[in-house]
């Protein structure tokens, strides 16, 4: 297992985005709701209810409310969840293309989730973002 990655220079020159297969849907349902057999991608629990990021052919069967249909990306570098900037650089170049964003930092990797229609667009731009710094990494 690699070692995470803290300094925001290397990170994003070494980011690596990958898209992942598919659509993924956020939605939303009561807190108490056991959702262990729907396999959720994951949860998050407020005082309203238990947010769920799952597959969407997964969320259409189950008739869950869809709240914002997207395209996964993975940011394949091992982040250390101490870095700081990441988040704040991967939404400043999903702006600059009007691109919202969702981000959801996990143990080993940060996860973008971008509205699906614009998922190739996404993609360019953190491919781009990754270039960029790799260039000023080398200068």
């Amino acid at each position: 297992m690699s070692q995470p990655v803290s300094d925001l220079e290397q990170l994003l020159a070494s980011m690596q985005p990958k898209l992942n297969e598919g659509a993924y849907v956020f939605s939303s349902v009561p807190a108490d709701r056991d959702v262990s057999r729907l396999a959720p991608l994951a949860t998050f629990r407020e005082r309203e209810g238990m947010t769920l990021i799952i597959d969407e052919p997964t969320a259409l069967r189950e008739e869950l409310p869809v709240l914002y249909r997207a395209a996964w990306i993975t940011l394949t570098v091992h982040s250390d969840l101490q870095a700081v900037g990441l988040t704040a650089a991967v939404a400043e170049a999903l702006t600059k293309a009007s691109i919202s964003c969702n981000v959801v930092a996990a143990a080993f990797h940060d996860h973008i989730f971008v509205p699906f229609e614009r998922a190739a667009d996404a993609l360019a731009q953190l491919t781009g973002l990754q270039a960029r710094a790799a260039r000023d990494a080398s200068a």
